[in-house]
C-alpha cells in the first residue's frame, strides 16, 4: 500500500520506536521500573520511546496537536489535528518478559481519526489504514472475520486489575459472554486486541476504563477491515469515555445486545 505522507511519517516513527524497545525488551531484567499506581508501570524505555516518537512526528508536523501517555498534551496551531499516542501498550507485559505489547500511534482530524498504526516490534508485524483506504499488515491487506454464530467465535478484552473499579461489571460480562462463545483472551494490550479483531484473529473486543491512546488507532483498523466499532452505551463518546464494543458486521448485533444489557 501506499500510504500518505502523514502515515510515512507515523510508519517511520514507529519502527524507530520499535527498534528501541526491542533492545531494551532483551534486557528486560535491567530495567528500571517505577510504579504509577497498583499495577501499572512506566519504565524507561517506555518514557524514551515517546520521546523518540514525538520528537519525530512534532519535526515533520509542528503545527500538529499531540496526546501521549507518558508526556504533558499540547495544544497544536492547527486546531484540526492531533497525535494520539502510546509509545508501549502492554508495559506490564514488556517488563514481565512476555512478547505482546505494541507501539500505537493514530491522527485525528476534526475529531475523527483518520489515520493509524500499531506496531508489534517483537513479531514485527505492522497494522496500519487510513480512512478509506483499508487495513494492512506487512503490506497484506486485512479483513475482520466471517464467523456468525456466536458459539463459534473468540473475544478478547481486558479484565481489570488492582482496584479499577468495574470489576464487577467486567464479571458480570463475563458470566453472560463466556457460556455463549468459544473463549475469552486476555492479553493485555488493547491496540493489538483491536488490531487482532481487523485481521479476522479475534471475532469481536469489548472493555472499559481505556484511555484514548489505547484505542484510538485499533478503531479505524477495524473500521477499514469492515468491523463494527461503538461506545458500550449509546450516545457516547468512545475515546472520552473510554468503553468500546467492536466486531465483525456478522455478530456484531448479538455480541453488543449482550454487553449493553449488561452495560446498566
Amino acid at each position: 500500500m501506499q500510504g500518505s505522507a502523514n502515515l510515512n511519517i507515523m510508519i517511520t516513527a514507529a519502527r524507530k520506536a520499535g527498534r528501541a524497545l526491542v533492545k531494551d525488551f532483551r534486557e528486560v531484567e535491567n530495567l528500571q521500573a517505577s510504579s504509577k499506581s497498583a499495577g501499572d508501570f512506566v519504565s524507561r524505555a517506555d518514557i524514551a520511546a515517546e520521546h523518540i516518537i514525538r520528537e519525530a512526528l512534532t519535526e515533520a508536523r509542528p503545527n500538529y496537536g499531540w496526546l501521549g501517555e507518558e508526556t504533558e498534551p499540547m495544544e497544536g496551531k492547527d486546531p484540526t489535528r492531533r497525535w494520539i499516542v502510546d509509545p508501549l501498550d502492554g508495559t506490564t507485559n514488556f517488563l514481565h518478559g512476555l512478547p505482546h505489547w505494541a507501539v500505537s500511534i493514530a491522527l485525528e482530524f476534526k475529531g475523527e481519526i483518520v489515520s493509524a498504526v500499531v506496531f508489534d516490534p517483537a513479531k514485527d508485524e505492522l497494522f496500519y489504514a487510513e480512512k478509506g483506504l483499508g487495513t494492512f499488515m506487512n503490506d497484506r491487506r486485512m479483513r475482520v472475520s466471517n464467523r456468525s454464530t456466536m458459539i463459534e467465535c473468540i473475544f478478547a478484552t481486558g479484565v481489570p486489575f488492582a482496584s479499577k473499579k468495574t470489576l464487577p461489571a467486567m464479571l458480570q460480562d463475563l458470566a453472560v459472554l463466556m457460556p455463549a462463545c468459544a473463549g475469552v483472551r486476555r492479553w493485555g494490550a488493547a491496540s493489538l486486541d483491536l488490531a487482532y479483531v481487523a485481521a479476522g484473529r479475534y471475532d469481536g473486543f469489548w472493555e472499559r476504563e481505556l484511555q484514548p491512546w489505547d484505542i484510538a488507532a485499533g478503531l479505524l483498523l477495524v473500521r477499514e477491515a469492515g468491523g463494527f466499532t461503538a461506545p458500550l452505551r449509546d450516545g457516547e463518546n468512545i475515546l472520552e469515555r473510554g468503553e468500546v464494543i467492536a466486531a465483525n458486521s456478522a455478530i456484531f448485533d448479538n455480541f453488543s445486545k449482550l454487553l449493553r444489557n449488561r452495560a446498566g
